[in-house]
């Protein structure tokens, strides 16, 4: 079982996509912002972040850059929803590994989860059940 970490200021996303992913069959732990969610990566190490972009303080493409500087493997999905090209560009740019724009699609969003598990299990790097 992966571990995966949302980090979103909207508690109303906040809830739907952690109880859609646990009913997914993943572990999920949530953080309201980035400093909170940057202490929970750290402790924690979850194997997938989710991350939004427009956050109170630092953007999500901070935390994104504070993740890959702390462990470069960690996979993270940026969503949001202010997305346009240049905001995936950027997201890519910086080693993302996916990009949602909000509302989300809970199908895509799984099948890149599954993308993601299959890349981790191949290399070795998910967390163990």
């Amino acid at each position: 079982m992966i571990t995966i970490l949302i980090i979103d200021d909207e508690q109303a996303t906040l809830q739907m996509l952690a109880l859609y992913l646990e009913a997914c069959g993943h572990h999920v732990l949530t953080a309201e912002d980035e400093v909170t969610g940057l202490a929970v990566f750290k402790e924690q190490k979850p194997d997938i972040v989710l991350t939004d972009i427009k956050m109170p303080g630092k953007d999500g493409f901070d935390v994104l850059r504070q993740i890959k500087a702390i462990e470069p493997q960690t996979e993270v999905v940026v969503i949001t929803g202010h997305g346009d090209k240049d905001l995936a560009r950027q997201a890519f740019s910086l080693r993302a590994s996916a990009f949602f724009n909000k509302p989300l699609d809970t199908e895509a969003l799984e099948a890149a989860i599954r993308e993601i598990e299959q890349r981790l299990n191949t290399s070795g790097g998910a967390n163990p059940s």
